[in-house]
C-alpha cells in the first residue's frame, strides 16, 4: 500500500475524519496475521456485525478475544477505545443545565442504550430546579423484558432528596412504542410517586435512532 494511503499516515495528514470505520479499526488492531493484512482483518471483524459499530461496541471481552487475529491484547484496546467514546458522549453537556425537552433525556442517555440486545432500566433524579442530581441504573433485563420496582425507585429518590424524577428504558426491538406493560406500570408508579410527594415528570422508551416520550405523547 501506498505510504500515504496507510491508515496511520492517513489520519496524520488528513484527520481522523476522513479514515472509513474498518481503517480506523485498523489503527487500534495494529497488525494483521499471515495470510491477513490488518485492513483486510478489521473489515472481517467489521462484518460479523453487519458493518454497524452499534454492534461491536456490543460485543464482550470473551467474543472479541476468541476470534480469529485478534486475541487478548487487541480486545483489550478495543474495549478501551469504545469506553472512551462512550465517556466521552456522556461527558457532553452541563449538569447544572436544567433538564426541560425529552429530547435532553434522549441525548442524555443514548450513549448508554444504543445497540444493546437486552432492556435496561434507569431512573434520573431532579431537584426543585429539574437540574440533574444522580443517574442510576435500576434493572439489566433479558431479551423481552425488564421490571420496573416501583418501591426501589420511590425510596432511591426519597433517600437523594429529589423533587422530581424521569425513568428511561430502552427497546433492543428497534420499536419504541409502549407494551401495555409499559403503560400499566408507568401509571402505577406515577401515583406511587404523587402520595410520597414526588413528580414522575416522563417516562423515556429509547429504540436506538428514536424513542417515545410519555409526557410529550400525553400519556400523562
Amino acid at each position: 500500500m501506498n505510504e500515504a494511503e496507510r491508515p496511520r499516515e492517513k489520519l496524520l495528514s488528513r484527520g481522523a475524519q476522513a479514515l472509513s470505520d474498518g481503517e480506523l479499526l485498523a489503527i487500534l488492531l495494529r497488525t494483521g496475521r499471515r495470510g491477513e493484512s490488518v485492513l483486510d482483518l478489521a473489515q472481517r471483524i467489521l462484518s460479523l456485525t453487519d458493518g454497524r459499530l452499534t454492534g461491536l461496541f456490543e460485543c464482550d471481552a470473551g467474543y472479541l478475544s476468541s476470534l480469529e487475529g485478534i486475541g487478548t491484547p487487541k480486545a483489550a484496546t478495543l474495549l478501551a477505545a469504545f469506553e472512551l467514546g462512550r465517556r466521552f458522549m456522556l461527558e457532553q453537556g452541563n449538569a447544572s443545565d436544567p433538564v426541560m425537552e425529552c429530547n435532553q433525556v434522549y441525548q442524555l442517555m443514548l450513549p448508554r442504550l444504543k445497540g444493546l440486545r437486552r432492556e435496561e432500566c434507569w431512573i434520573i433524579l431532579l431537584d426543585r430546579r429539574n437540574r440533574i442530581l444522580k443517574t442510576r441504573q435500576l434493572t439489566i433485563g433479558g431479551g423481552k423484558g425488564t421490571i420496573i420496582d416501583i418501591p426501589i425507585i420511590v425510596k432511591m429518590a426519597l433517600e437523594e432528596h429529589a423533587a422530581g424524577l424521569i425513568l428511561v428504558h430502552n427497546h433492543p426491538s428497534g420499536d419504541p412504542r409502549p407494551s401495555g406493560a409499559d403503560i400499566r406500570e408507568t401509571s402505577s408508579l406515577r401515583d406511587a410517586c404523587a402520595s410520597c410527594g414526588l413528580a414522575l415528570l416522563d417516562h423515556l422508551i429509547v429504540a436506538d435512532e428514536h424513542f417515545y416520550s410519555f409526557n410529550e405523547e400525553k400519556m400523562f
